[in-house]
């Protein structure tokens, strides 16, 4: 909830964080980093949570990427996946079910998200994996302990110069800082922004912007209007369909999640291409 290319936003987790350096502008988008990859101007790469082998566009590219990149890092849940293939180091994470910490849906609200089935071998959750990183390359406040930890920080940082008169933003979860590991294991789903007033009541706010005033320095909304672009295909004579990819019910993303169980593949057996009835007519294609 702050902006990288806002010096002040930029100088106030900086201060929080004690940091001798903070990242000025953004780093590369998914795409240009592979690009950099390639070309040797980004040596080593570590990938959480996805698949770009398969995610991603020009899978070709990322491959060759991948085969040239001097260090590859990959944290995931299963062992084999098309990205994973090119790994020289790979991290076990936890999934779903076995991590512990909280969850925020899109009405603001938070909830504790209690782990049911224990972690398998070796493996950690992200944050952990992270903190040990950080801690073996020497640098200093990564030593949390556990979820409640991580989550204490946030919303400490939520409450760090969050007034009228200096960095103010709607994003506060300062009642919640101050949590005991008890009251965090308890903790209800709770909507932000969350503050705790002098007698001690948490304060909520259900509905934001009620007051017409937006999260600008005039209090304006913003509405920007957005030229249409034409596909850079377009269709012609000798191209005259376009094919749109899609989901079926029962699968996620490349399948690294959901893959394993037979259940979830008796709904839909393989891939497929669905067409209008009129197209399918029309250009002669047949099922099957």
């Amino acid at each position: 909830h702050l902006e990288l290319d806002n010096p002040l936003h930029r100088d106030t987790v900086q201060t929080f964080w004690d940091s001798p350096r903070m990242a000025h502008k953004p780093g590369l988008k998914a795409v240009e980093l592979f690009h950099a990859i390639e070309s040797g101007k980004v040596k080593a790469v570590w990938i959480i949570a996805t698949n770009p082998l398969v995610s991603m566009p020009d899978a070709d590219q990322i491959k060759r990427a991948l085969a040239k990149c001097r260090l590859v890092v990959v944290a995931d849940i299963v062992q084999n996946t098309d990205t994973n293939d090119f790994a020289h180091v790979l991290l076990p994470a936890l999934g779903w079910g076995e991590k512990d910490g909280t969850v925020t849906n899109s009405e603001r609200c938070i909830s504790r998200q209690r782990a049911f089935l224990a972690p398998p071998g070796e493996a950690l959750p992200d944050w952990k994996i992270l903190a040990l990183f950080a801690q073996r390359m020497g640098y200093k406040g990564f030593d949390f302990r556990s979820a409640h930890g991580v989550f204490t920080e946030h919303a400490r940082l939520s409450a760090f110069r969050n007034a009228p008169a200096d960095v103010p933003r709607s994003f506060d979860i300062s009642g919640l800082a101050g949590l005991n590991a008890r009251e965090y294991e308890d903790l209800a789903p709770t909507q932000w922004p969350v503050r705790r007033l002098a007698s001690g009541a948490l304060q909520v706010e259900q509905r934001l912007f009620a007051d017409g005033q937006f999260a600008h320095a005039d209090g304006k909304a913003r509405f920007i209007a957005t030229p249409v672009r034409a596909p850079l295909h377009a269709l012609s004579d000798e191209y005259p369909l376009s094919l749109n990819t899609g989901r079926v019910r029962d699968q996620w993303h490349t399948m690294t999640r959901t893959g394993k169980a037979p259940t979830l593949a008796d709904h839909t057996a393989e891939s497929f291409v669905d067409m209008h009835p009129q197209d399918a007519l029309l250009y002669g294609v047949r099922e099957g």
